[in-house]
């Protein structure tokens, strides 16, 4: 298992284009998006900040939240999986995926075998959607 806190994806991709597909590619892995976080918006609004294209995507697979959450109502802490797609050029765009192994090392649920599965699970389908994103393979 890997340490880091999340993966990486970098998109040739328009800003939009990029968040679009990532959207879809999470879909395909049987993610919902529950919250999306315009952070440009948000930082203009609150602060009258500039700030590039930046969203944070909450994302849930219903079956895996609803296993967690009845082995341990305490990850609920975690959830959804956030997902951050970034423009860090006008057609360059950052994606990036948290790893759900790595936010289930916090306390006690580190422990726990069940946890530690749908942890797994998730992370699979989560790099499924990092690989489709990468190819390209998404509608």
């Amino acid at each position: 298992m890997s340490e880091e806190i999340g993966f990486e994806i970098k998109l040739l991709l328009s800003y939009e284009d990029a968040l679009n597909k990532t959207v879809e590619a999470l879909k395909d892995e049987g993610f919902g998006v529950l919250t999306k976080i315009d952070v440009q918006a948000t930082l203009k609004e609150k602060l009258g900040q500039e700030f590039r294209p930046y969203s944070i995507l909450g994302a849930c697979n219903p079956p895996l939240a609803h296993r967690a959450l009845t082995q341990d109502p305490v990850v609920g802490l975690m959830l959804p999986c956030n997902v951050t797609v970034e423009a860090v050029a006008s057609n360059e765009t950052m994606v990036r995926i948290a790893n759900p192994q790595v936010m289930l090392q916090v306390g006690t649920l580190q422990k726990d075998e069940v946890l530690a599965e749908i942890a797994t699970e998730a992370r699979l389908r989560l790099e499924r959607v990092a690989k489709a994103l990468l190819d390209n393979k998404i509608k």
